[in-house]
């Protein structure tokens, strides 16, 4: 038995065991660790400048691409591992050792579960960020080696579903009436208490509410232009959540500084610490835009209209806002102030970028989506003028009569609020 095992094509098998092992262990480990990374992790490698923590954020943007690539190496090592005990085994039994031909046996695949499985996942769960860090490098050359068998290995699950499975259809999803229509009828249960009733409505309504009711307009926010020093920014208060980045030429954005996540702030080249950034058009629902911010694990997206023209920005915390908020309101977010203020009996003061769904919810009317698409009651004011508002304009709107009589500049004023009155004139 002993002269076997001094065999150079035995050892040699044995050596590619070790190896495949130790290969099988670091595709476990890999796939633990990463996939046990929570978002928060996840979000703060995305705000550091190692190359490592960037790689892990990108495999992370396509779980599914990752799995597959590491399920494939994984099932191969120990597909081979297992193959060339069998041979070892053989040889064994071949010369006469049917006793130990078993014992290798189990001791192999003992091997195989222990140190390929249990240790290296229990490992990565104790130790998951400074492992996704070492196993970032050597994860993606495995995923790119796998990317072009990718597309067979698509063909052929396709197919063995249409041969299988034929008549498998995904299920209808549950209308968003029907949940309204279910929220509506618990109001008289009261383990269901009204602050959690409008949570649901809110959450609802994110399929109805385009993204261009949520965001922040342009000129409400900061932005700069790489390269970004901290002396840059002491002339005016730094943004205290993010600063967004144009691009060298033209005011796309390119990237976001996420601020709240430094404690500390590095004095040059704060670029280096954008995150990127997704772009929709301004008629995309909130709740689409939430689910690509999620996907890509990111917390800021460019809002562009038509002609390709970025018109706002809208983060992750804006529509975790309009969610969990009584009232939500893009306004009170933009000017950290109440932008419907009460100024007598039937007369308010209220802000040009107020939505006319939280113009509505105040005055107590019905609120009906405009048919020209208009979100904002200064969006009122351009449709119904055709030009840019001035101080003085009035304009009726739902019974109500709305009069400019402040204005800071064309994009920011301040309007009177009143119920319309008719003249006898008219009544006649």
């Amino acid at each position: 038995m002993l002269a076997l095992f001094e065999n150079p094509e035995t050892l040699l098998l044995m050596s590619a065991m070790l190896c495949l092992l130790i290969g099988s262990g670091f595709f476990s480990a890999s796939e633990t660790a990463l996939f046990f990374l929570s978002a928060e992790e996840v979000q703060a490698f995305q705000t550091q400048d190692r190359p490592s923590e960037r790689i892990v954020v990108a495999l992370l943007k396509q779980p599914d691409r990752l799995l597959t690539a590491v399920l494939f190496w994984n099932l191969l090592i120990n597909l081979t591992f297992f193959a060339c005990g069998v041979v070892i085994s053989g040889r064994l039994v071949f010369a006469g050792n049917n006793a130990s031909a078993g014992v290798f046996g189990v001791f192999s695949l003992s091997l195989m579960i222990v140190f390929g499985e249990v240790i290296p996942k229990s490992s990565a769960v104790m130790f998951c960020q400074p492992l996704a860090r070492l196993v970032s490098f050597p994860l993606a050359f495995a995923v790119q080696l796998f990317d072009p068998l990718a597309p067979a290995f698509g063909t052929v699950t396709s197919a063995l579903h249409r041969v299988f499975w034929p008549h498998i259809r995904r299920e209808q999803y549950l209308h968003a009436d029907d949940l309204e229509q279910a929220i509506e009828n618990s109001a008289g249960n009261k383990s269901v208490l009204r602050q959690e009733r409008q949570v649901l409505h809110n959450i609802l309504n994110l399929s109805e509410i385009p993204v261009e009711e949520v965001m922040r307009p342009r000129g409400t926010y900061r932005t700069v232009r790489a390269p970004v020093h901290l002396s840059d920014l002491a002339n005016s208060p730094i943004p205290a959540d993010y600063l967004v980045l144009h691009g060298a030429e033209g005011d796309d954005v390119v990237g976001a500084v996420p601020l709240a996540s430094f404690t500390v702030l590095a004095r040059k080249n704060l670029e280096l610490a954008a995150e990127d950034v997704i772009h929709v058009p301004w008629c995309a629902p909130v709740a689409q835009v939430l689910q690509r911010l999620e996907d890509a694990s990111l917390s800021l997206a460019s809002v562009v209209n038509e002609y390709g023209e970025t018109v706002g920005v809208v983060t992750f915390e804006d529509i975790v806002d309009t969610m969990l908020s009584a009232a939500p309101s893009r306004a009170r977010r933009v000017l950290q102030r109440d932008p419907v203020i009460s100024a007598g009996p039937d007369t308010w003061h209220i802000d040009g970028i107020t939505s006319l769904r939280y113009l509505s919810r105040r005055l107590r009317i019905e609120f009906e989506p405009e048919v020209d698409g208009q979100v904002t009651v200064a969006g009122v004011f351009h449709e119904q003028l055709q030009r840019m508002p001035e101080l003085g304009d009035v304009v009726e709107w739902h019974g109500f009569q709305f009069e400019i009589f402040e204005m800071e500049t064309r994009q920011q004023f301040r309007v009177l609020v009143t119920p319309h009155t008719f003249d006898e004139q008219e009544d006649n």
